[in-house]
């Protein structure tokens, strides 16, 4: 296979202040083309490693990505290192230069010393214009390996590496390999048991096709890959079979809110949330999917219990004999949110999200969740983690995928948990 190097530059991303999400999302795009990544590494903004490194990649990598450093500050130096490596002087872009001074003048700033040079680019390359802020990009070519130096904010690089980098690998390296990548998205199991569902795997890898687990707080992540559509049939087909009813569906950003939305689409229904310890992410996360307003009524943030009380019908009783985190209160809240804005479904979650908080009885990350659909009244009780975070993502993923198996009539919920009825 074709060679990829990564090298992303930055102090920023070595001492934590940036994640460092450039170099991942490169690596996937140059996966799906048909590269092999086989470096991928974050350096300072310094001139002698940024002068070794892609010295060294442009002997050993068919194409090389460089991203950051090429802003107008004093620790931008990246532009000056390549020009340098190439052994060219950096002279003026008019094009650039007239780009730069329209988005100044449009944004009303004054146009300076230091923004003007950023329509300096190194002779010898050709200029990847870019229209997404003032930094162009640059591509060059030394005996066949080819080198693009981005900027390094994560748009304006997905900008140029979208357009202007795919036509210059489509037009500069060939035979590149086939790769097929597809992504099966599960949420509900745990990932060794996913694991032990699928069962072994030798008779699909045994001739190239590879198969990965990626788990996270909001489900697990199935990945299969071969250099050839023949050789993942029979893969398809067995993961369906043996994990079918904990699959919501194919895609790398496909979301389970988003496919959740389409079947109360197609069943002509409406959900409502009643929110405490996940505190809005329930609502964020539906409403995060466009034309949401179809079947998203609203939702209550019910942190204290007079708003449980006052909005949700939660009665003083419930709240008194068995408290805020109990069953009842989760049913009483996902059916009086329901009937205040006249939804079809109620969801409820209220819990320990911790870190701190918990007790014998209720330990941090117990978690109760309610549900009303089409009149079925049942709660699910899961402890998950110690992270306040992690709490709140998982709650919502089993509320949404709880929501998804009742109506698509599965015979399972969430981590095999079990309806507890009023």
């Amino acid at each position: 296979m074709k060679k990829a190097h990564i090298i992303t530059i930055g102090n920023e991303l070595l001492i934590g202040d940036t994640v460092n999400t450039n170099a991942s999302w490169i690596g996937s795009k140059l996966t799906e083309s048909g590269f092999s990544v086989d470096k991928m590494i974050s350096i300072p903004d310094d001139y002698t490693p940024i002068i070794e490194e892609i010295s060294d990649s442009l002997q050993k990598a068919d194409l090389t990505i460089v991203t950051g450093g090429l802003g107008p500050t004093h620790d931008d130096i990246t532009k000056k290192a390549v020009a340098d490596i190439f052994d060219s002087e950096l002279v003026e872009n008019e094009a650039v230069l007239n780009h730069v001074k329209e988005i100044f003048e449009t944004r009303g700033f004054i146009f300076s010393r230091s923004n003007r040079e950023q329509a300096l680019v190194p002779e010898c390359c050709e200029v990847l214009f870019n229209s997404q802020g003032t930094a162009p990009g640059m591509w060059f070519e030394r005996n066949g390996h080819y080198l693009a130096v981005l900027p390094g904010v994560p748009y304006e690089m997905k900008h140029l590496m979208d357009k202007q980098v795919s036509k210059k690998v489509e037009e500069y390296i060939q035979d590149l390999d086939t790769n097929i990548i597809e992504y099966f998205r599960t949420a509900g199991i745990p990932e060794s048991t996913l694991s032990d569902k699928v069962g072994d795997l030798d008779q699909f890898t045994s001739n190239g096709v590879r198969v990965a687990f990626l788990p996270n707080p909001s489900g697990v992540t199935i990945r299969i890959s071969a250099n050839s559509e023949d050789k993942l049939v029979q893969l398809r087909e067995m993961l369906q079979d043996r994990a079918g009813k904990y699959i919501y569906g194919k895609g790398k950003n496909l979301r389970l809110a988003e496919v959740l939305g389409e079947l109360l689409i197609e069943k002509n229904m409406t959900i409502a949330t009643a929110e405490s310890c996940t505190g809005g992410l329930l609502s964020n996360e539906i409403t995060d999917i466009p034309g949401s307003s179809r079947y998203m009524l609203g939702g209550v943030v019910a942190y204290s219990n007079d708003v449980k009380k006052n909005l949700l019908s939660v009665s003083q009783n419930s709240l008194e004999q068995y408290g805020a985190v109990s069953k009842k209160v989760a049913l009483e809240m996902a059916k009086g949110v329901a009937e205040y804005v006249g939804a079809d479904i109620g969801v409820s979650s209220t819990g320990i999200a911790g870190p701190s908080g918990g007790t014998e009885e209720k330990p941090v990350g117990m978690v109760w969740m309610g549900f009303w659909i089409n009149g079925e009244h049942f709660a699910l009780r899961s402890v998950f983690t110690n992270d306040r975070l992690i709490n709140k993502e998982r709650t919502v993923m089993v509320i949404l995928e709880s929501v998804r198996r009742r109506l698509l009539g599965v015979d399972s919920l969430p981590y095999e948990l079990k309806p507890q009825q009023t």
